[in-house]
């Protein structure tokens, strides 16, 4: 992607008076939770508490988790979902889904929790004003694992995504598991052979199948389509995405059958053409009813690889079969298929589009949250960037995080909380952050040099958002 080999990291960019001001939680992965103010100020952190994501509840309470299975024989799976109180103690625990007895591994009950859950009172996790998470009682919703075969998706073991439902006393009420509704999914004869030979096989994990890779999974909450009588968007059923099959869809939770889907297949239909081919997305959700865009589908499109179809000069397998090196954040009309807001590096001031669409690029991970003054928080997860923008594309807050390394080379997922859900602490102080001009910026001790006496201006163009100089060293351009 050409990132530079230093750059500063933290609060790079913050204006108060256009941002959503609050703070932001994010996994610190090694370290636990981390709760940011504005300027980047670590606030707190709940030690070993890591986040597949984490969430903050009214009066400080954090879910996330207190331990991962080991990689050789699961993928992922996180061992206890737990929320905790501000001093960090388990006020909730939910792990007995599945007994696990891993060779050289003491035995145990796991939940196998992975990339989302939702708590009673709140359908995405986010803040929606007067729509809070319950923190002393109501039922989660969570995505899962199970090892299965199922001879009709390959005769290989498969790694498949389950949602389950559980009461805050720990009793599974409602299952759903994915690859009974492989049938209704719409795959092509191309893709169901790619799959079948190859279900996206791991080489950790033990040896499965991660054919769906399901990477978000929430309720629909109060809508317009149900009030103006649209069935398909009842508030109890469920969207999620499928990473690897590129299928975003929704179920009717009471029959468990897909009543919404777009993908895999983005040239089936004029409005999927219009839209263009999503790839590997992520954090696919309805933006819940009282904020900027309700009843719209907001999702994080990251381009980068997925998807089955016919072996290719890309895929010799027929794996991984789309591919585009560029991300977008997409709002769209699930009735109409109409995307009424976008974001692309165009739309960053990155221009001409094409060539420099790879300047928002997150091949994995990232999320897109929409906050109550309309604003988008998005995280570009495989770029360690998290950054907040208005409906106009203007960036008014912007966040390099320092807390990466090479066990955890991603942000996976940040959400943006008003400070009233920290009593806590004091309101911290909000100071402004102005753009810098990185024409003329350095770092102390580089010399600036008298570019004037070394260069000819050769012209102008129009990359970014303004005119820039474009000049050459002793020749025409």
């Amino acid at each position: 992607m050409g990132y530079s080999f230093v750059h500063p990291t933290g609060v790079t960019l913050y204006n108060p008076e256009k941002a959503f001001n609050g703070y932001t939680l994010m996994s610190i992965r090694e370290l636990g939770a981390g709760l940011i103010d504005m300027n980047g100020n670590v606030v707190r952190l709940w030690k070993d508490l890591h986040g597949f994501p984490n969430k903050l509840l009214p009066g400080g309470y954090v879910i996330g988790s207190l331990g991962i299975r080991d990689p050789a024989y699961g993928y992922q799976d996180q061992t206890d979902l737990v929320q905790v109180d501000w001093e960090g103690n388990v006020v909730w625990k939910f792990n007995r889904l599945e007994y696990i007895e891993d060779p050289d591994n003491k035995p145990q009950w796991m939940v196998r929790q992975h990339h989302d859950y939702q708590r009673d009172g709140n359908p995405v996790g986010y803040y929606i004003p007067g729509m809070e998470c319950r923190t002393d009682g109501g039922n989660t919703l969570i995505l899962c694992h199970e090892n299965l075969f199922n001879t009709k998706i390959s005769e290989k073991r498969l790694l498949d995504d389950c949602f389950i439902e559980v009461d805050w006393e720990g009793n599974i009420l409602w299952s759903w598991r994915a690859s009974d509704h492989f049938e209704e999914m719409n795959f092509s004869d191309a893709a169901k052979n790619a799959m079948y030979r190859n279900p996206n096989m791991l080489e950790n994990g033990g040896g499965m199948g991660d054919w769906l890779h399901i990477n978000s999974m929430s309720y629909l909450g109060p809508n317009q389509w149900y009030d103006a009588g649209d069935e398909r968007f009842h508030p109890e059923n469920i969207i999620w995405d499928g990473r690897e099959a590129n299928i975003s869809a929704i179920i009717d939770k009471k029959s468990g059958v897909i009543v919404w889907q777009m993908g895999p297949d983005f040239s089936a239909t004029k409005e999927l053409r219009r839209i263009g081919q999503i790839i590997g997305q992520h954090h696919v959700h309805m933006i819940p009813k009282g904020l900027p865009g309700a009843g719209n589908i907001l999702i994080f499109d990251n381009g980068s690889w997925g998807g089955y179809g016919t072996p290719s000069n890309v895929s010799k397998d027929g794996i991984k079969a789309d591919h585009a090196d560029r991300s977008r954040v997409i709002e769209l009309n699930p009735v109409t298929m109409e995307v009424v807001w976008q974001l692309t590096a165009s739309e960053l001031g990155y221009k001409p589009a094409g060539i420099f669409d790879y300047r928002f690029y997150s091949p994995l991970t990232s999320s897109a949250q929409r906050l109550p003054n309309g604003n988008t928080l998005i995280t570009e997860g495989t770029g360690f960037r998290v950054f907040e923008v208005t409906a106009d594309h203007e960036v008014v807050w912007e966040f390099w995080s320092p807390f990466t390394n090479a066990v955890a080379p991603t942000v996976y997922r940040t959400y943006r909380y008003p400070y009233s859900y920290v009593p806590h602490l004091a309101k911290p102080q909000e100071t402004p952050i102005p753009r810098l001009d990185i024409k003329t910026f350095r770092v102390p001790g580089a010399a600036a040099g008298q570019l004037a006496n070394q260069i000819k201006v050769a012209g102008t163009t129009g990359y970014g958002d303004k005119q820039e100089l474009c000049v050459s060293f002793g020749e025409e351009l």
